[in-house]
């Protein structure tokens, strides 16, 4: 038999085959991060589990790449290829909540955007990110951290299940008691065992949230992050809290004199019992001088949500990312150097914390190891302008080059960037091997490569 063509695939799948030439082609190819411009030979655009069957399928026997693209935030362009076939899950975005159950079920497409507001009419939610837009696929099999991280654990440690597209054409079900060592490897080792066509995922209560927006001018930078370090470590876990340097955007409470000038920003969610809001983020304001500030209470999808104006696609990105054990004076010091220089209002960098719930998980329940790590640390450089990649990307290497000695080996692969290639082992550590064997039994071929790649 010849390779299948693209007319079969059409005639396959439910939803739009995009091909060069197609109208629709240049914003089929398009993805979050400016800086990739691949030309695929086809992007598909998956109604639902059978087309992603069908274009893995094709892909396979074909022999072309394979690209998995959810909310298609991957910083290298994992979601996209050149030449290949990309399996477009951004039409697949159902959620379906079972309030009784407290459980939620969620297409493979689906953003962060999507599934808060469907878990939230309910009084419910789980571990996200910090940008709505972001897809729950990429998050979830990376780990996941965000606001509620030190409460609830990591978004992986709140799936209950997926089913997963393999490369030798099955609808697997994954979960503690189906496929268990492939449910294993889904929880942070990334987009290297097949396509995940939908998340089942454990809900908690929260409806309301505290923020608190601290400002700090520069000088305070030290002074922060050492009463971050600290006061971190044994805070109530409703506390979700985190760094960041940050040019000031038009913002109404800050002075119009003071936009894009450069501060230490704290962002601060307290999801705890209300009351208690203003006291939990009290020791924040107490600890440095407070140039602007807001706080108050929202709904906790108006928190994720703060921040997309930032970050809308097509921005240039170049991203490095590091675990440690201590935020180090030595660590402080180099942030107080390099911080201060974020190129642009879209460009940051945060320390999140990762204790909590999250080290109540061993190192090797999940694919994600780095359980004794406290801090997790993303210079993530985003900009407009093509004409400033060298200078901003020069800006993330020296960051990042400068906190090395402080850090881990590895990093958070859903912060690391194409040329991180070769940190894989560290990513994971003790875990790798079994991840090679998991990667071995569900895709010997190594049809899923675009990714931050386990070799079988």
């Amino acid at each position: 038999m010849g390779r299948p063509t693209m007319d079969e695939l059409a005639s396959q799948v439910h939803g739009a085959v995009i091909t060069p030439g197609d109208g629709a082609y240049d914003e089929a190819r398009r993805v979050y991060n400016g800086m990739i411009d691949r030309k695929p030979a086809a992007v598909v655009h998956c109604a639902n589990a059978g087309d992603v069957l069908a274009t893995v399928a094709f892909a396979r026997e074909s022999g072309l790449d394979l690209a998995v693209r959810g909310g298609s935030h991957s910083v290298p362009g994992y979601g996209t290829c050149e030449g290949g076939v990309v399996a477009d899950l951004s039409g697949m975005r159902g959620v379906r909540v079972d309030p009784a159950g407290r459980t939620a079920r969620v297409e493979g497409g689906a953003t962060l955007a999507d599934l808060d507001a469907a878990t939230h009419a309910f009084g419910l939610a789980v571990t996200g990110g910090v940008i709505s837009t972001t897809g729950v696929g990429g998050l979830t099999l990376g780990g996941g951290f965000g606001h509620l991280a030190r409460g609830l654990g990591l978004t992986c440690d709140n799936l209950l299940s997926a089913d997963v597209v393999t490369a030798d054409g099955r609808l697997l079900v994954a979960s503690a008691d189906e496929h268990p060592d492939l449910f294993w490897a889904l929880r942070g080792g990334g987009g290297n065992f097949g396509a995940v066509t939908s998340f089942e995922y454990r809900l908690s209560p929260l409806s309301q949230v505290h923020v608190g927006l601290f400002f700090h001018e520069l000088e305070h930078t030290e002074a922060v992050l050492r009463h971050y370090r600290e006061y971190i470590a044994t805070a109530p876990e409703q506390l979700g809290a985190f760094p960041a340097f940050q040019i000031a955007p038009p913002l109404p409470f800050i002075p119009e004199n003071r936009h894009g000038d450069t501060f230490i920003l704290e962002v601060l969610c307290w999801s705890g019992p209300l009351e208690q809001g203003e006291q939990a983020i009290q020791p924040f304001r107490d600890a440095a001088p407070v140039a602007f500030e807001f706080a108050g209470t929202m709904p906790y999808p108006a928190l994720q949500g703060m921040f997309d104006a930032l970050l809308p696609p097509g921005l240039q990105h170049y991203w490095k990312a590091a675990f440690a054990t201590e935020l180090t004076d030595a660590a402080i010091a180099a942030h107080a150097v390099h911080g201060p220089k974020v190129p642009t209002v879209n460009a940051t960098c945060h320390i999140y914390p990762i204790n909590g719930a999250c080290h109540r998980v061993s190192p090797d329940a999940t694919a994600f190891s780095y359980r004794d790590a406290n801090f997790a640390t993303v210079i993530a450089g985003m900009w407009p302008d093509p004409a400033d990649n060298a200078a901003n990307t020069a800006w993330v290497r020296e960051y990042y080059a400068a906190l090395a000695p402080e850090s881990l080996p590895g990093g958070y692969v859903n912060f690391m960037g194409a040329d991180d290639q070769g940190r894989v082992t560290d990513n994971y550590r003790d875990n790798y091997a079994r991840l090679v064997e998991a990667k071995r039994a569900y895709d010997p071929g190594n049809l899923f490569h675009l990714n931050h790649n386990i070799q079988p």
